[in-house]
């Protein structure tokens, strides 16, 4: 009896063990303003020899920011793969005015994005989270806890979308030239209430990522993720890309689940048309059409 239950005891510390947070917590600040803090973070990570690409400070989120930087070894794997494993070009870390910092964890996100091709890309990865660490602290994972073998097909619960479900697609071009154009474009002229934060485009495999702030007071990013929790700074900003002629955004019960998997179901209903709301954004900006779902 005593053996069936450390048996059982192992067992389910492997479990824990298993699981990955998607957030971790970074040395916090001196305190300074928010410009300055990020001044701070960009010369933190550039001594590791990531690309600063973007800065991102969400309207309706007064003191939060975050700093999107990007790896010459992880976008190279990332091109290796080529595909849908572009959205995972961007490396996020968030900032508070408070000095608090936090940074994706990269075994989270990139099992999330780069799913069956996780281990073509594993060197890279292990590189950029002892990286991030150096430049940044390694504190405790935060965020909610999902077993890393689920992250893969990841979704939040059953019915619910997975990365490369069909609503995912936003639009469809004659060319990829004529796709990029058209996000650039629109990006550049605020469509929808939106702006650009980052981008990297490659042209050789046709393939290009976009993070998006959307600024609309009533319907952009502020009002939902002051409900979910704004500590998940490093979650932002929302990823549109594009693979050949075709414009995909994951859709949001995947996305805003996968950076907030704690979520408890009132809380998601609370953000109920989030995910329609942030499609037809993102539609927009992409030259489609939009369409209830």
């Amino acid at each position: 009896m005593k053996k069936l239950i450390l048996w059982c005891v192992l067992l389910c510390s492997a479990q824990v063990c298993l699981a990955l947070a998607p957030y971790v917590k970074g040395d916090k600040l001196p305190g300074a303003d928010l410009p300055a803090q990020l001044a701070q973070l960009e010369k933190k990570l550039q001594a590791e020899g990531f690309t600063v690409i973007g800065r991102h400070t969400p309207k309706g989120l007064p003191g939060h920011a975050s700093l999107v930087v990007t790896d010459p070894a992880m976008l190279e794997a990332i091109r290796t793969i080529g595909g849908s494993a572009v959205i995972a070009s961007g490396i996020r870390v968030g900032v508070q005015s408070d000095g608090t910092v936090s940074y994706m964890n990269p075994d989270y996100w990139y099992r999330a994005y780069l799913r069956s091709q996780f281990k073509t890309a594993q060197p890279a990865v292990k590189s950029v989270q002892t990286r991030l660490a150096k430049a940044l602290g390694e504190g405790i994972a935060f965020g909610g806890d999902v077993p890393e073998g689920d992250l893969q097909q990841y979704r939040y619960m059953f019915g619910m979308e997975r990365f490369d479900s069909a609503n995912s697609e936003l639009s469809t071009h004659a060319s990829f030239e004529d796709a990029l154009k058209a996000v650039q474009d629109n990006l550049s002229g605020g469509v929808g209430a939106t702006s650009r934060v980052y981008e990297v485009v490659n042209r050789p495999s046709q393939t290009a990522v976009f993070g998006v702030a959307m600024n609309d007071p009533g319907d952009g990013e502020g009002w939902w993720v002051n409900k979910v929790g704004a500590d998940h700074m490093a979650g932002l900003p929302y990823e549109l890309f594009i693979v050949g002629t075709k414009v995909y955004a994951p859709y949001a019960r995947y996305r805003i689940a996968l950076a907030w998997p704690a979520l408890g179901m009132g809380q998601f209903m609370g953000i109920i048309n989030a995910p329609e709301t942030i499609r037809t954004t993102l539609t927009r900006v992409a030259g489609g059409t939009a369409q209830s779902n």
